[in-house]
């Protein structure tokens, strides 16, 4: 198996280096080949230098430099079109979960094709968890579709989806579009509980009112979207 890793860092210096070294160990005792892509979004901290010094020691880590913020779906996307092999995982560059659990995805990859994880107990203040239960709630109602954790950022699939899904979202709701335009096109959706652990560094951006505004707005659009997406898996 041949995998593509990577995570969206906003101002997370203290955590990139440490993430991408641990995701890389674990993908050599698994893959055939692999590699681990930080994308930096135009961070104010010394997110880019850390990312720079952990590719002088480990061939497997690249870096993508946004020299203009992007906001997390436009991170996300950025990893997703780079990525380059059959798999690909993404979490984010939070360090709130363990990538130690991958092969725990990887084992599933026999009967599915998106393999979805959530957070066994979510280890966030308790405004997040009620954004995330009413986010939940309103995919299901206008989309059709529901998984325990849609935006778990724990997440591992074939590459061809995002060839045939082709998200767009340029905020919170990439995770949504790419889970629901999934659904759609007709893939096989797996889920599995993985561990989530408190945010011992940086800054959680994901709550602010500007970032779940622009996530409602892309939700509506993504509705009528969706409609037009055919099927091409049996």
């Amino acid at each position: 198996m041949k995998i593509s890793a990577f995570f969206p860092a906003y101002n997370e210096e203290a955590n990139v280096g440490a993430l991408a070294l641990k995701t890389s160990k674990v993908l050599a005792g698994i893959c055939e080949d692999y590699e681990v892509i930080i994308v930096n979004d135009c961070s104010k901290d010394k997110t880019k230098e850390a990312a720079e010094e952990v590719i002088k020691q480990d061939s497997h880590i690249k870096l993508i430099n946004h020299e203009k913020n992007k906001g997390y779906g436009g991170a996300v996307k950025s990893g997703l079109y780079a990525s380059k092999f059959e798999w690909v995982f993404f979490t984010d560059g939070d360090a709130q979960f363990d990538v130690a659990e991958i092969p725990l995805l990887v084992n599933m990859t026999d009967k599915y094709d998106f393999i979805n994880g959530y957070r066994i107990k979510r280890q966030d203040p308790f405004n997040r968890k009620l954004n995330a239960f009413m986010w939940g709630l309103l995919v299901k109602t206008l989309l059709g579709f529901w998984v325990k954790d849609v935006d778990c950022a724990f997440k591992l699939f074939r590459k061809e989806i995002i060839d045939n899904a082709q998200p767009e979202a340029e905020g919170a709701m990439i995770s949504t579009e790419l889970l629901a335009k999934t659904k759609k096109l007709g893939y096989k959706i797996g889920q599995i509980g993985v561990h989530h652990y408190p945010r011992v560094a940086g800054t959680q951006t994901g709550a602010k009112p500007g970032v779940i505004l622009k996530a409602f707005k892309e939700l509506i659009r993504l509705y009528g979207k969706i409609q037009k997406v055919k099927k091409i898996k049996n």
